[in-house]
């Protein structure tokens, strides 16, 4: 009776044990982890990273400046933050100093120009700004003018009547490669870090005039603050505003390709109205091509 019951027991214990062992078989479906799919893949691993576009840009309005919370608006501001809605990528906007700008982009510290550039300017050194980084579709008709005292209006009727005057330009801007020759030999050009600094230079007399974007002068001069500031009558030619690309960077295109999207179905009219830029915007499909 003993011997029985002992064969019984051992009898028992080994199917318990092997009860346990098939229990834990990896290979039963009931042992998936509820973290992996089925083919392995993690179904809580986190999103990628959105890729970031990051704008040099600098108080300029009504093309990139801050409304009275702080956060960035204007034209280029809204065009820049829609191309990145639609090419899935993070916008920021990072100040820059205008004379840097191309700089900052080759550095990798920007990845583009996004400010009203001036894209068929020169740098002040001469050299055309379109063979130095590679430039978007245009976008935007622009021209130079001249800022002066309101009550000296009628000294500056021309060209001729800049030479050997004081002009104040910002550093690096297209201003600064026209003022040379327009003032001459016996003349003298101020560079200011921003294109509204030199409007204080204008204001307090320290300079006959600054040379600055006109659709900056129209949405300044003559108002608050500038109410003694007028738009000399003197035409210094046409321009077209651009976006600057790192040379061979495949973003260029990429944008291209949106900036068309959002012409043709009215987007950018739409933006263009609410700053007063609609007469401007004129989208060149040949630029910089």
């Amino acid at each position: 009776m003993k011997r029985i019951f002992c064969v019984l027991l051992a009898a028992a214990i080994l199917g318990g044990a092997l009860f346990t062992l098939a229990s834990c078989d990896s290979s039963s479906p009931s042992t998936t982890s509820p973290s992996t799919a089925p083919s392995g893949t993690p179904t809580n691993a986190a999103p990628a990273a959105a890729e970031t576009l990051i704008c040099g840009v600098t108080e300029y309005e009504p093309m990139n400046f801050r409304d009275s919370a702080g956060n960035w608006t204007g034209f280029d501001t809204e065009f820049a933050q829609i191309v990145g809605e639609k090419l899935g990528m993070e916008v920021q906007f990072q100040m820059i100093e205008w004379a840097n700008k191309f700089v900052e982009l080759n550095s990798g510290a920007i990845d583009a120009i996004w400010n009203g550039l001036t894209a068929t300017a020169n740098e002040p050194d001469g050299t055309p700004r379109i063979t130095l980084c590679d430039m978007s579709y245009s976008y935007m008709l622009n021209t130079q003018c001249v800022v002066i005292r309101a009550n000296r209006a009628a000294e500056f009727t021309s060209t001729d009547d800049l030479l050997g005057k004081s002009l104040a330009v910002e550093s690096g801007s297209a201003g600064e490669a026209k003022a040379a020759d327009l003032v001459g030999d016996n003349g003298r050009v101020i560079g200011a870090a921003a294109q509204i600094n030199t409007f204080l230079e204008v204001m307090t007399g320290a300079v006959d005039g600054a040379i600055i974007d006109l659709i900056l002068a129209q949405q300044l001069v003559g108002t608050g603050d500038y109410a003694d500031l007028a738009i000399a009558d003197i035409d210094l030619g046409s321009e077209v505003f651009a976006i600057g690309f790192r040379t061979g960077d495949a973003l260029r295109d990429r944008v291209n390709s949106v900036m068309r999207e959002l012409y043709d179905d009215g987007t950018l009219l739409g933006i263009a109205e609410k700053y007063g830029l609609e007469q401007r915007l004129v989208l060149d499909l040949s630029f910089g091509q």
